[in-house]
């Protein structure tokens, strides 16, 4: 068998012809061939995913085997990858190692920085083809699409009451766990949504944001403006 010639560090002698990109042996090359040609010839069994890369590949089957290789030295949760690994063990270390540009936040992976950015750049490159609502993450355009297909993928296991997003799921079930994880910093009452406890917090700061365009009259909260523009629309037709 004739040994393969041993390329020193640093070296890469195998040029794509398309981009002039370098590697180091001839397999990463070809492997990155298919940037250019499309090609993905590694299928799943499974579910007939293909991908360019064999460890891709790998790395997929992990979602249909339940294998989860590594695992955190810390609190023993595990993980089908070792990027997503490395990036919970930041939860443990407080580290934030990537910080925007614009507004000084920080970030424990670049991931979520860059979807961050968009924020700033106004940017939301996810567009449903159905009614063309754009999006800044696409896992939010996967759960809008479920708005014209029906689907309710989200189960509860104890009423089967059905949800198009996993979101809306947990909030659900607090109905059936009596969880309050919201606490009111000023009286300390807890509940089950955040969205009602800024509500509440209106009691406290006096925040009147509804105001009616009949008599400019202002109000806590959205029914009351509701009931006194039926009273306030008689009296002013």
């Amino acid at each position: 068998m004739k040994r393969q010639k041993s390329i020193p560090n640093g070296e890469h002698p195998y040029r794509c012809d398309v981009c002039d990109k370098t590697f180091s042996s001839k397999s990463n090359l070809n492997v990155h061939h298919h940037v250019h040609t499309g090609e993905c010839p590694y299928r799943c069994d499974e579910c007939n995913k293909t991908f360019k890369r064999l460890e891709s590949l790998k790395v997929h089957q992990r979602v249909h085997t339940g294998e989860r290789p590594y695992c955190c030295d810390l609190c023993d949760k595990t993980f089908a990858r070792k990027s997503v690994l490395n990036v919970h063990q930041l939860v443990h270390t407080g580290e934030r190692p990537y910080h925007c540009d614009v507004c000084n936040k920080t970030f424990r992976n670049l991931q979520h920085l860059n979807v961050h950015h968009r924020v700033h750049t106004g940017e939301r490159p996810y567009h449903c083809d159905v009614c063309n609502k754009t999006f800044r993450i696409l896992q939010h355009l996967n759960v809008h699409q479920h708005v014209h297909t029906g689907e309710h993928p989200y189960r509860c296991d104890e009423c089967n009451k059905t949800f198009s997003n996993k979101t809306n799921l947990m909030k659900h079930q607090r109905v059936h766990t009596g969880e309050r994880p919201y606490r009111c910093d000023l009286c300390d009452k807890t509940f089950a949504r955040k969205s009602v406890l800024n509500v509440h917090q209106r009691v406290h700061t006096g925040e009147r944001p509804y105001c009616c365009d009949v008599c400019s009259k202002t109000f806590s909260y959205k029914n009351i403006l509701k009931r006194h523009l039926l009273s306030c629309c008689k009296e002013h037709p």
